[in-house]
């Protein structure tokens, strides 16, 4: 190379990092506001910490959050079971059947939970007897609304059904998400449209499916403070019957507010699992306290 040619290169460029003196700021101005929050929290004798601990672990408040965490289990089981058999109906050819997965969705989805919950709890007042039979003809067996649907019952009914409806848009979204292709593919080979669904289609609609499904699990986990208004005792209600008789509210809503977070937690380590588990991304799907916190931890995977 010429002595001309090396004089006339350019001189290599020092790169200088942008200062985001924004962000900087932004930041302090956040730690500020959370350190005077947490020193209102420690040192306000308003919220009574020597109290909070004993009515943590007292029974009745153990009793309470076991029927909660069953009653969110039940209804959600309930409401994935109802949401995919309605999902399977929107989407069929059939257009009765579709029609009435429709309009059960708007129906449930227009109206307020708390008016279902109290629509199920007085069902009696409409229908005091049910039967079964022949349509249109005898009844066989009658049975008593009232003795039948209790108020557990009607809870339970009024958290399922409504959540059936939410997560029949879950589920269709995410068999929708999946190539139509694939599903002429299996037709070709003989494969039956419920053997399809169950093998091709949902499969691989999970990944799409199960995000939601654990947020709507969470939901639901803090909707079932709802069936206070039927009279049907869980965490909520135990700890207003406690401080209605001891007047201490603020201890025990502190211990409420501790053990739905410590559930919804746990719940969200379990979602981030069988995220991972389902996700074909190839970028990793964040761990449970990029979840919680909203950022990231992971690294982008390695493309094949």
């Amino acid at each position: 190379m010429s002595s001309s040619t090396e004089e006339r290169r350019p001189e290599p460029l020092k790169a200088v990092p942008v200062r985001h003196v924004g962000r900087w700021i932004g930041g302090a101005i956040v730690l500020l506001l959370a350190a005077l929050a947490v020193r209102s929290l420690i040192v306000n004798p308003n919220f009574q910490w020597q109290l909070v601990g004993p009515y943590l672990f007292d029974t009745r408040i153990i009793e309470g959050l076991l029927t909660t965490l069953w009653l969110t289990v039940a209804s959600m089981a309930i409401g994935i079971v109802g949401g995919v058999i309605l999902a399977v109906m929107r989407l069929s050819a059939n257009p009765v059947l579709s029609g009435a997965a429709g309009i059960y969705v708007w129906l449930f989805r227009g109206t307020p939970l708390i008016t279902q919950l109290i629509f199920w709890a007085n069902l009696g007042a409409l229908f005091p007897t049910f039967g079964l039979g022949i349509p249109f003809g005898p009844e066989f067996v009658t049975f008593n609304t009232t003795q039948v649907i209790s108020i557990q019952v009607a809870a339970l009914l009024g958290l399922g059904l409504n959540e059936a409806a939410y997560m029949a848009e879950i589920v269709r979204a995410g068999i929708s998400s999946v190539d139509d292709g694939q599903t002429e593919a299996a037709g070709a080979l003989g494969m039956t449209r419920g053997k399809t669904l169950r093998r091709i289609v949902l499969p691989q609609a999970m990944r799409v499916i199960i995000p939601p499904t654990g947020n709507q699990l969470i939901s639901m986990l803090k909707t079932t403070s709802l069936v206070v208004v039927i009279g049907y005792t869980e965490l909520t209600v135990v700890a207003q019957q406690i401080y209605a008789q001891n007047y201490r509210v603020i201890p025990l809503l502190v211990v409420t507010a501790i053990w739905y977070l410590v559930c919804t937690s746990v719940l969200s380590v379990f979602q981030g699992f069988i995220e991972r588990k389902y996700s074909q991304s190839t970028i990793q799907t964040p761990g449970w306290v990029s979840r919680m916190f909203g950022f990231r931890l992971g690294r982008r995977k390695e493309q094949p």
